[in-house]
């Protein structure tokens, strides 16, 4: 099926068809695996030609900066985003570091929500500045703190929404109004919302970051990040960043994992959500439980801002529990259902404590101003039952002491 038929298709028929093309020699349904390093040219003058028009669809040179495998990957990606273009990677970290690396440059300053996964804050507080580029860290869930953090310097205004992992939401169109008045670009990592709930590039992102690790790929096996957006940037980000800077490249493998497991990305996220949903509300009404983080829930702060700019409210609960982070630890050592781990988007239940494990980079003051206390618990819901689910944490708190 031609990319401008399937665009106007629904998102079921985009995640199984868009940007897959049968195998012209086989006639395999399934993308097959191109496990290859390099790539054999006719000619010398091929060859210079491939490495002119590099970017262009077929022109393989290097499966450090892509293969057939990863390209279909890519095209389904850019589909589903409605970007351009996409570069799949090695991480989501991974896609991180490699877009900014690429789009700064020392002297240069970022504008950072302060509300964002550990491993991007220690990056852009520690790292971005021993090659002397800034960050300034604000409260972005009102606009006007990035406003006033805005600089002549400024290129990248950098948010997640929703954020890891306390769910708050950043006015996505607010935010890319004020970077583009300050010609400056808005990247949004929008994992926890996956391209099924949210679409960035819609509401004026320029880059839109994915950890494919999590719902995009949905199984637990396997690290990848992408990136969407305009061809040109993401032709920058793959031939200075990845090509010549990071490396961070994608295996064929991991990229044939990632085409199998977002087939499902629909199906799976309407099952999730709606658990999320329950499990948030049954939450909301226990005794043990001081507050609940979840954008579908009417008591959530920007309930009305996640109905404007979200299709979907997401498969991640994060709350408070009585007691603090004592109770946090005797509730994930009771679960018998709910799986003690890190990471989201699996098949599984998982259940884990912020403050120890995701973001112990954040210096204490940091992520207490970020809203991650030293109680906060998150679930990342999986495929199993909403009752036994909730079953299993009901238990486990009425069992704290």
């Amino acid at each position: 099926m031609k990319k401008e038929n399937i665009e106007k298709k629904g998102f079921d028929t985009q995640i199984v068809h868009a940007g897959q093309d049968i195998d012209e020699i086989t006639g395999s349904l399934s993308t097959p695996i191109y496990q290859t390093s390099t790539y054999v040219f006719k000619n010398a003058e091929e060859a210079a030609d491939k490495f002119t028009n590099k970017g262009e669809p077929g022109a393989y040179l290097y499966t450090r900066v892509g293969s057939p495998t990863q390209e279909q990957l890519e095209n389904k990606l850019a589909i589903l985003e409605g970007g351009e273009a996409a570069l799949a990677l090695s991480s989501g970290v991974g896609a991180i570091t490699t877009s900014i690396l690429t789009l700064c440059s020392q002297g240069d300053h970022i504008v950072s929500a302060n509300s964002i996964y550990g491993s991007a804050y220690a990056f852009l507080d520690r790292h971005c500045s021993r090659f002397g580029i800034e960050t300034t860290f604000v409260d972005a869930t009102n606009p006007e703190n990035i406003r006033k953090a805005m600089k002549q310097n400024t290129k990248i205004v950098y948010i997640e929404s929703p954020s890891n992992p306390v769910l708050s939401l950043v006015d996505i169109e607010e935010a890319a109004k004020i970077a583009h008045e300050h010609g400056a670009l808005l990247l949004i990592d929008g994992t926890f919302a996956s391209p099924y709930s949210q679409k960035p590039l819609k509401l004026g992102a320029d880059l839109v970051i994915h950890s494919a690790t999590k719902f995009i790929n949905g199984h637990g096996d396997v690290i990848a990040g992408v990136v969407i957006g305009k061809k040109a940037i993401i032709d920058k980000i793959r031939f200075d960043g990845v090509m010549d800077t990071t490396g961070a490249a994608i295996s064929p493998f991991d990229a044939w994992l990632i085409i199998r497991g977002i087939k499902t990305l629909g199906v799976r996220m309407r099952k999730i959500t709606e658990t999320a949903f329950e499990v948030a509300k049954f939450l909301e009404t226990h005794p043990m439980i001081e507050a609940v983080h979840y954008p579908g829930l009417e008591s959530h702060p920007q309930h009305e801002l996640a109905k404007k700019q979200m299709d979907d409210f997401g498969g991640v609960v994060s709350f408070e529990v009585k007691g603090g982070v004592d109770a946090g630890r005797q509730l994930m050592n009771s679960v018998k259902l709910c799986t003690l781990a890190v990471s989201l988007g699996d098949a599984e239940t998982l259940i884990e404590h912020p403050a120890s494990m995701t973001h112990p980079q954040l210096p204490r003051e940091a992520r207490l101003e970020a809203g991650i206390t030293d109680g906060l618990v998150r679930l990342a819901i999986g495929l199993e039952d909403a009752e036994d689910i909730i079953n299993d944490l009901d238990e486990a708190l009425n069992n704290i002491k």
